[in-house]
């Protein structure tokens, strides 16, 4: 083309900066003649790649011949935007990427016509030829605006102006003002409007629909205009001015409370980028929101598409995937309120069998408790799934199951999880609340069967787990079973030989176990020489240290001990009975003396509360008085 062949002859030189003004104290400097015209040093200079490539695909189309004017005698004015201009100018035009989407020739001849608007022909202006104020005639026909407010600012038909970054660079044919922005004249904005991408602030300021959207953006804290015009990308569900009127309900704007409609405004915004494709193609689940929940962490909201695109069950989207400069707005019916735990169940289909449990019968115990954002709560939520696998071999009470998937007083987020017991609001008796063992070796696993399917659904109130089986009221077997720290005491009580111990550990109860750690019996082990393992040990003398262990028709919590003193415990299946010294030494809560007179032994761990008794955990297996 006649464009790039002009271009295949210009020899690429050196780009200099030219300073126009000497030294006070070198008067006899001699000013470095310019030798190359704008196109040959627009060439030269690599950041400015992208205007010289956009001169050439404007001068595809038979109407240009822009290289040929830009390398004539001029003078001229340029303002040269910077190859990130140009990036950015691809980001604002919706199915732009790069200067080869203007493939045809009325898209060649408006690229001109974006090109020409950068040009003052007549004269080649310096800095110091530029006033605050000053109005400039292009090429283009258009006019830009001049501010030297704290540098050199050239305004065009957009609201934001671009700023001079390298100023007065002379060439034959006139001067070079690097800017960091490509300006856009209003036939452009005109012609464009359809494409040209713009911040999700100024796309609701345009929209008479969303005006109750802005108004409260407005008023809310942390200058929520000025965040939505940021870089982004965010994902906003815009209510309608319909959805904000049933959302405030005859009330004002201004009676919310300013850091409530902050909070729920911010659960309206996702960042990154949603299309209603990308959400149909996961069909449901969570994100988060910019809102904040229990723990300050990022309050969750679910999407689910079986029919049209829906978030927490309560807000649809009319208008989907309006594309802004800095993200993507769906337009929505409803004002999405910050989620409690109760919201988030009734939100989700998976948990339908859930919510049915809690209110069977027409019960408000649990929804009036999960509710209160007065406290805080750790949910652990079994699926339909879980329901419908579970037959409740124990017959235990319903709601005692329940409650023994919730946690009070603490929002225990998956990052935060250890191997450790944790307290539910299910009881053995008053104030003696049931344990649950949390291991996080492999996964999220709770009492040994229950694993996490769904970590950290935030709420205004707490978090929820889901969980894929339902956790039945724990027995001392449950926590035996599920600690791997007692393998070996569950190894020792199921050896060959020995009385059905599990069978009577599930029993009514109650039961007080001190239960030894694998520590304890390798230590155990390791102290006679003809022991190398469990099946070594006599099968009677086993079953009395084991026995040694258990005590039958009492659930002994820590708080029944004798403080700073002694507590003589009734008598073991074994027959003996031990000593129990509160406090401990040597970083033991406790110090017991079993049955043999060996002192010093620790209790690690207190009060693993089951449905029938109670663990204490030892650092040393217990042996009876073999005396007697």
């Amino acid at each position: 083309m006649k464009a790039l062949m002009k271009l295949s002859r210009l020899t690429l030189l050196v780009f200099t900066l030219i300073l126009t003004s000497c030294s006070d104290d070198d008067d006899n400097s001699t000013p470095v003649v310019p030798s190359s015209n704008i196109v040959e040093a627009a060439i030269a200079t690599a950041d400015l790649s992208s205007l010289v490539s956009a001169l050439q695909k404007a001068d595809e189309s038979a109407d240009n011949d822009l290289v040929s004017a830009l390398s004539g005698d001029g003078p001229f004015t340029v303002f040269a935007p910077t190859n990130a201009a140009f990036a950015g100018l691809f980001a604002q035009l919706d199915g732009f990427d790069s200067l080869d989407d203007f493939s045809t020739q009325e898209l060649q001849n408006l690229l001109a016509t974006i090109l020409t608007y950068h040009v003052i022909s007549g004269t080649g202006a310096l800095s110091s030829d530029l006033s605050d104020g000053q109005t400039l005639t292009t090429l283009q026909g258009g006019t830009l605006d001049v501010s030297t407010q704290g540098g050199v600012f050239i305004g065009d038909a957009t609201d934001v102006d671009a700023e001079v970054t390298t100023a007065n660079v002379e060439t034959t044919n006139g001067v070079v003002h690097i800017i960091n922005k490509v300006l856009l004249p209003q036939p452009i904005l005109d012609e464009l409007a359809d494409i040209i991408l713009i911040p999700i602030t100024d796309l609701a300021l345009g929209n008479e629909n969303l005006q109750s959207l802005v108004a409260a953006l407005t008023a809310a804290n942390g200058d929520l205009p000025t965040v939505l015009r940021g870089d982004g990308p965010f994902t906003v569900l815009a209510p309608s001015d319909d959805a904000f009127t049933t959302f405030l309900d005859g009330a004002e704007l201004g009676d919310i409370p300013v850091d409530v409609l902050t909070n729920v405004l911010l659960n309206h915004v996702i960042s990154g980028e949603l299309m209603a494709a990308d959400l149909i193609a996961l069909g449901s689940g969570y994100t988060n929101t910019l809102a904040t929940g229990a723990g300050d962490e990022n309050i969750s909201i679910f999407f689910d598409t079986a029919d049209g695109v829906v978030f927490n069950a309560a807000s649809t989207v009319e208008t989907p995937n309006v594309k802004a400069l800095n993200g993507v707005v769906h337009v929505v019916d409803a004002v999405i309120d910050i989620p409690n735990i109760v919201d988030h169940a009734l939100a989700n289909p998976a948990l339908t069998s859930l919510v049915a449990a809690l209110t069977d019968g027409g019960n408000t115990t649990f929804t009036d408790l999960l509710s209160n954002d007065e406290e805080v709560f750790t949910v652990f939520a079994p699926v339909n799934d879980a329901f419908g696998a579970f037959t409740n071999p124990n017959s235990n009470d319903i709601n005692d199951i329940l409650s023994n998937h919730v946690i009070v007083g603490a929002a225990a987020f998956s990052s935060g999880l250890t191997n450790s017991y944790v307290n539910t609001a299910a009881e053995f008796a008053t104030d003696e609340n049931l344990s649950l063992y949390i291991n996080t070796d492999d996964g999220v696993t709770l009492n040994g069967i229950s694993n996490v399917a769904i970590a950290d659904i935030v709420a205004s109130n707490g978090v929820i787990h889901a969980v894929d089986v339902v956790i039945d009221l724990p027995t001392v077997v449950t926590f035996a079973t599920a600690n791997p720290n007692f393998d070996s005491l569950v190894a020792a009580l199921t050896t060959e030989g020995q009385p059905d111990f599990v069978t009577t550990l599930q029993g009514n109860g109650p039961f007080t176990v001190f239960a030894p750690t694998n520590d304890a019996f390798q230590a155990l082990l390791d102290s006679n020489d003809m022991w190398n393992g469990l099946p070594d040990i006599d099968s009677g003398l086993l079953t009395s240290v084991l026995q040694h262990h258990v005590i039958s028709g009492a659930n002994i919590r820590s708080g029944d001990l004798t403080p700073n003193g002694d507590t003589v415990t009734p008598a073991t299946l074994e027959g003996d009975s031990f000593t129990i010294t509160l406090p401990g030494t040597d970083g033991n809560i406790a110090n017991v003396t079993d049955g043999a007179g060996n002192m010093g032994i620790g209790i690690d761990a207190v009060d693993v509360q089951a449905v029938n008794g109670v663990i204490h955990v030892l650092d040393a297996v217990l042996l009876p008085d073999t005396t007697n």
